[in-house]
């Protein structure tokens, strides 16, 4: 880690003192510390986390080496989890063997979810190449639906072929749209095929007017906080390596947009965290 990155970090307070960090518990239900920005550093970003009130997190795969680490991870701290998969962007014909990697290592218990999967337009513009993030993005749904496991959709400038996608090929299986970007009519799609929603640092924005509208409408039973970590961190973090600790921000955000304590938004987001993901809920008991 950078040593402008560790001057960076800075202690939590609660906005409320009412609310004390030791009664808080979160979840960062997307996150990457399996990303190399993390290669140095990841006991220090997990006791930073905990320190935080983030009990629980998912670090999310995006290619075979990801997942593995991912997993790896998972078994390493207490308190993380994975999600494997093929980010659409590392989008390529996976072969009999990678899917049988895929499957092994969604069938351990402390794998949540096939993640992230899905579509990103913003830098494909070419037919055939968007065409193979749909069809690797439908066959991941299969794996899924075959391992009876939720999936954690990336959805990036591509909101009406990933609702189509779902409605046509996702029936039945527990999705979350990971850092929610569409808007209100939108949402309200997604969330009538029974999608949850993440949200993330951009909720924390200038220019998020259009999420704003989104969290105070949406259904709390089917909101999700998160990091994305190391991208994208939450104001007033913007611009540094974004962390798990940091999801508390998003967190304080909701609080905000929706008239609620902190510890009440905690509270919910981590119950529809247990819902969503229930090997988080039998893990944690184990």
């Amino acid at each position: 880690m950078e040593q402008e990155e560790r001057d960076n970090v800075v202690p939590f307070a609660p906005k409320n003192e009412a609310e004390p960090i030791e009664n808080i518990e979160l979840v960062d239900t997307h996150t990457h510390l399996n990303d190399d920005k993390f290669a140095d550093d990841v006991p220090d970003a997990v006791a930073r986390a905990r320190a935080a009130g983030v009990r629980r997190c998912i670090n999310m795969g995006d290619t075979l080496e990801s997942s593995k680490k991912a997993v790896e991870l998972a078994h390493a701290y207490e308190g993380l989890f994975a999600g494997v998969g093929i980010h659409p962007e590392e989008a390529r014909e996976l072969t009999a063997d990678d899917d049988a990697q895929l499957v092994k290592w969604a069938e351990d218990e402390k794998t949540v979810c096939i993640g992230e999967i899905g579509l990103d337009y913003y830098w494909v513009k070419d037919e055939p190449t968007r065409e193979l993030q749909r069809r690797i993005f439908i066959h991941q749904l299969g794996l899924a639906r075959d391992l009876h496991l939720p999936v954690c959709i990336h959805d990036r400038d591509a909101h009406a072929d990933t609702l189509a996608i779902l409605k046509k090929e996702g029936q039945g299986i527990p999705t979350v749209l990971h850092c929610y970007s569409g808007s209100v009519e939108m949402a309200r799609e997604f969330l009538k095929i029974g999608c949850y929603l993440g949200t993330d640092g951009p909720l924390t924005f200038k220019n998020a007017s259009k999420l704003l509208n989104v969290i105070r409408e949406m259904p709390l039973e089917r909101l999700l906080v998160e990091t994305d970590a190391p991208y994208m961190a939450p104001v007033p973090m913007r611009g540094k390596r974004n962390e798990p600790a940091f999801v508390r921000f998003i967190a304080e955000k909701v609080a905000e947009l929706r008239s609620m304590t902190l510890a009440d938004v905690a509270r919910a987001t981590t119950t529809n965290a247990e819902a969503i993901y229930p090997r988080l809920r039998r893990a944690e008991k184990r």
